[in-house]
């Protein structure tokens, strides 16, 4: 309605308006949020579509339905009530966040003083509201002149904010993009004060220099948050979240003080595991307050995550690692925790090996290895199925990330690592079978694939731990280890690490003639995966077996093009294909649809064979007609394997070519990719639903969400 004036005037002319100021304040969070959404819309609708002039602070020169609301934001604004400023707040917030016109910095102008006045009044307790208007305000477009007034009020918020309330308004201004240098280093001291805090309240006197040369607000406020469990906690975790997304996501012109962030980060964590006996007062206070708390060394490890990729942090190595593998041995460590130390562990294992390129500290490197990977054999053998399965997926981030180091690889292999990991492919839990049969997957690539593994019973071992992965692809109960082995083999086929072209072929072969048959259509997706890799890697080592040295003639085009076609029937490649595409799970179809038109783009580079009017005996002597009718009814899977002549054998070539040339894979792929949509949201099926009512309303009467 909110596109009509003739129903705007009737809102506002004849009491409607008044109903919906009614229902911000509606019990339901729903009706009062749609309530504030319909006041913004309809102020910006009666300015935009009223005015034919600037407007000014002046009342006569808004339209009559903005002015009531307008003054209906002032009135709430000076009332008495808690709820009414909030709900005019909320409008505000909505209004700066959508619109970005510049009648907004007028009405701005008519409301910033009494904004300004709530950061003095102690009876105001909507100050995380404010912060997030003014935050609005200060990205609004409107207001990215530095001169303007938003910089003052944002100053003054900053100061006379708690560093909870404070938290928020400082994280978004500091990653504002037209922020003055001097209020962007203000707000990034509101959220270092907390950090300052810690790291001068753990030693006397200070051993290492603080993060701030001076604070915004009194310390004594911060120190204050921090004596209490639950302030310091809350505080401490808010304040870690903002640093994390800072870090994350942008680069500062202003730079963060890197080495006593990470040496605060630390301090944190020894806090909180009781490693750490500070000297100070205050220090002991915040160490009783932290020991033990879960929720803080999740916020401190995904800081310490963040900052292994900032290159200012290399002093503090030892320390830090001391730290992490103090965490990674202690039996009191936390599952979810544990989780986040070996994140951050492997984080920082590869900053270590970049320094160790450059630096030359092998040594350090080495023990540090070691000392991981004794931890790692103890986690492995957890009782625990949360470890075990997060141990898997730390060592599998490591070998993604370190294979290719050779420190690495000699103290994998003379640990105990590899055998513990292989024996997790029987635990009793389908996600740590999951995680055994990918961290099992990327070994390989040291044990079996790589040129320097180790030659002793390679052989064996590698067709063993095959044996072992299709094993489970035939018979583990779970999808979870299924899925994870067709992943697996697909990275293996696509980094070529099955061998030469025909061993490939019957690797691809067997699996495929396992996951067609799988209950999880994920699992039969992975096979589709398996056989696009496939597929092209066959037509790309063919390209080079054939023509090595010069460009491919019309003969070798030919010689090639036969050959790949026998190898993809061989394989059985096409029967998976042609079932898929009547799967009852679209994706599958999608995706076979797509690969088999791929294939035909191969072969019919310039025309397809239902142009060259292929004849009709050969049509129909292969089967194809019965083929193609069969896939437009969707019943494939049911008559495969039909008697007579309209049989069609997916494993010869010949027929295989027609196939490709012959059905519609263009009308296929379009059916494949409709939605329901165009049957559930019809004329005809909203019509239907309206008919199936009629007469039987007061029975089948439903809610209309």
């Amino acid at each position: 309605m909110m596109h009509h004036q003739l129903a705007l005037r009737f809102l506002c002319d004849d009491g409607g308006i008044d109903v919906i100021f009614t229902l911000q304040g509606d019990p339901s969070l729903f009706v009062a949020s749609a309530a504030s959404q319909l006041l913004v819309h309809m102020l910006t609708f009666s300015v935009e579509s009223e005015t034919t002039k600037p407007l000014s602070t002046k009342d006569g020169d808004w339209p009559a339905c903005a002015q009531m609301i307008i003054k209906h934001i002032e009135d709430s604004l000076q009332s008495s009530s808690s709820s009414h400023i909030e709900q005019s707040l909320n409008l505000l917030t909505s209004l700066f966040g959508s619109c970005c016109d510049t009648w907004t910095e007028v009405l701005w102008l008519g409301i910033a003083k009494q904004i300004e006045s709530f950061w003095m009044e102690e009876t105001v307790q909507a100050h995380h509201m404010l912060a997030k208007l003014l935050l609005k305000v200060a990205w609004s477009p409107v207001f990215c002149d530095t001169e303007s007034g938003i910089w003052a009020l944002v100053t003054s918020a900053l100061e006379h904010l708690t560093p909870v309330q404070a938290g928020p308004l400082a994280v978004g201004i500091v990653r504002h993009y037209n922020c003055p240098q001097d209020v962007r280093i203000q707000a990034l001291t509101v959220l270092l004060q907390p950090m300052d805090c810690i790291l001068r309240a753990a030693s006397q006197p200070l051993e290492y220099a603080g993060l701030l040369d001076e604070s915004v607000s009194d310390p004594a406020t911060v120190e204050s948050l921090l004596s209490s469990k639950s302030s310091c906690v809350n505080l401490l975790c808010q304040t870690l979240a903002h640093l994390e997304e800072l870090l994350s996501q942008m680069r500062f012109s202003v730079d963060l003080p890197y080495t006593s962030l990470l040496h605060s980060l630390t301090t944190i964590l020894q806090f909180c595991n009781g490693f750490l006996r500070p000297a100070s007062p205050l220090g002991s206070t915040i160490s009783r307050n932290l020991i033990n708390c879960f929720r803080v060394q999740r916020s401190a490890l995904d800081v310490l995550a963040a900052l292994s990729e900032k290159k200012a942090c290399d002093t503090l190595l030892g320390s830090l690692f001391d730290v992490l593998l103090a965490y990674l041995e202690s039996p009191n460590t936390n599952p979810t925790v544990l989780k986040k130390t070996f994140q951050a562990t492997s984080k920082w294992l590869v900053r270590l090996r970049e320094l160790s390129c450059s630096n030359s500290q092998w040594q350090q490197t080495e023990k540090i290895l070691e000392d991981v990977f004794l931890v790692l054999q103890k986690r492995l053998c957890s009782p625990c199925w949360e470890v075990r399965d997060s141990s898997l997926e730390f060592l599998t981030d490591l070998i993604k990330s370190l294979r290719d180091q050779d420190e690495f690889r000699q103290s994998l292999l003379s640990s105990e690592v590899p055998r513990l990991t292989e024996d997790l492919l029987e635990d009793p839990e389908s996600y740590v079978r999951a995680s055994a049969v990918t961290a099992v997957g990327h070994l390989a690539f040291i044990t079996y694939f790589a040129p320097e593994s180790p030659a002793t019973g390679n052989q064996y071992n590698k067709e063993n731990t095959v044996a072992k992965l299709h094993e489970i692809l035939s018979t583990d109960t779970e999808g979870f280890p299924r899925r994870a082995v067709i992943s697996i083999f697909n990275k293996w086929v696509r980094e070529g690490c099955i061998g030469q072209l025909e061993d490939t072929e019957q690797f691809v072969s067997r699996v495929i003639q396992t996951v067609k048959h799988d209950l999880d259509w994920e699992v039969r997706l992975g096979g589709l995966e398996l056989i696009e890799v496939f597929s092209s890697q066959t037509v790309c080592r063919l390209c080079v077996l054939n023509c090595p040295y010069t460009s491919v003639s019309a003969v070798t085009g030919c010689i090639h093009q036969n050959s790949s076609l026998l190898i993809f029937c061989r394989a059985k490649v096409f029967n998976f294909l042609f079932q898929s595409l009547c799967d009852c799970d679209q994706p599958l179809g999608q995706r076979a649809c797509d690969i088999l038109l791929a294939l035909r783009c191969r072969f019919y580079p310039v025309k397809t064979l239902k142009d060259s009017q292929v004849a009709e005996d050969s049509y129909a002597g292969h089967g194809i007609a019965w083929l193609q009718r069969t896939l437009r009814q969707g019943s494939l899977a049911q008559n495969i394997l039909t008697d007579g002549g309209n049989r069609v054998d997916f494993q010869d070539p010949e027929s295989m070519l027609l196939a490709l040339g012959i059905i519609d894979l263009e009308e296929l792929h379009d059916e494949l990719n409709k939605s329901s949509d165009h049957v559930e949201k019809s004329p005809q099926s909203l019509l239907q639903d309206i008919l199936a009512s009629v007469g039987t309303i007061e029975e089948n009467e439903a809610d209309c969400y």
